[in-house]
């Protein structure tokens, strides 16, 4: 890897990493622009995510999300989800913002991450928000999945959504600022398996650079965040996170591979 980039993370008090759906996509969790499977395959991912197709169809789309959840909890973090957690480790003031609806950034290790599109595992009560806690265990589902009406909220008897950012939705204010916070003081920022086009969380490279970050982005393909940044890693997430935190830190980092 360019030494100057070697370099730049060595010296960094402060790392801010936005990842989004191919950090995840190696432990075998689905992006939206997969082709759907079993029950969902004549179904565009986005048409599902969305407050209308729930009023529409609730058992289907919370059926859908259940089949996702169930995908997570069978998933195990990869080498790119526990690298990330070694950078935790070596870096003071590091911070996770995650596009990603899955938990498994914790269970790789990360600390205190900010999740602004929220999480599979937090659904609440359409009506007064009220937290539904799922039942322990993976979900009994088919493999192709199945339509399932959604939960009752036991305090006002209203219908339980999936607790993620649906489009069209507004990102959680307090995750939000949390983010932009951390962006504003970062001497390193990191993007990684995010295409950069979804806003407002692809602003934050825009973002970086005017606070003087180094900006670098890891991906397999080329996005619109190449131009933007200083360093443009072109690869697999799982194999290039290991790679730098074996080089910037000299080895210790090999064990991630």
């Amino acid at each position: 890897m360019d030494a100057k980039l070697i370099a730049a993370f060595r010296r960094a008090r402060s790392l801010s990493v936005l990842t989004g759906a191919g950090v995840s996509a190696a432990s075998g969790i689905p992006t939206f622009r997969d082709k759907q499977t079993g029950l969902w395959e004549n179904f565009d991912a986005a048409e599902l995510a969305t407050p209308g197709a729930f009023r529409r169809d609730p058992a289907l789309v919370w059926g859908w999300y259940e089949w996702r959840r169930m995908q997570v909890l069978r998933a195990e973090p990869n080498p790119a989800h526990r690298a990330l957690a070694a950078m935790a480790e070596r870096i003071p003031t590091f911070t996770l913002i995650t596009q990603n609806v899955d938990d498994l950034h914790e269970r790789a290790g990360s600390p205190n991450v900010i999740h602004l599109h929220g999480e599979l595992a937090r659904p609440y009560c359409e009506a007064c928000r009220q937290p539904y806690v799922h039942p322990p265990g993976i979900p009994e589902l088919p493999e192709g999945g199945a339509q399932l009406e959604p939960p009752r909220c036991q305090a006002c008897g209203a219908r339980v959504r999936p607790g993620v950012v649906w489009f069209g939705e507004s990102l959680p204010e307090l995750d939000w600022l949390a983010a932009l916070e951390a962006v504003k003081t970062c001497e390193v920022f990191l993007s990684v398996g995010t295409s950069a086009f979804v806003q407002p969380a692809a602003s934050l490279i825009d973002l970086a650079n005017r606070v003087g970050a180094v900006t670098v982005q890891i991906n397999p393909n080329p996005t619109d965040a190449d131009r933007a940044v200083a360093f443009a890693l072109r690869g697999p997430a799982g194999e290039l996170l290991p790679q730098l935190v074996h080089e910037v830190w000299e080895g210790k980092g090999s064990a991630l591979k």
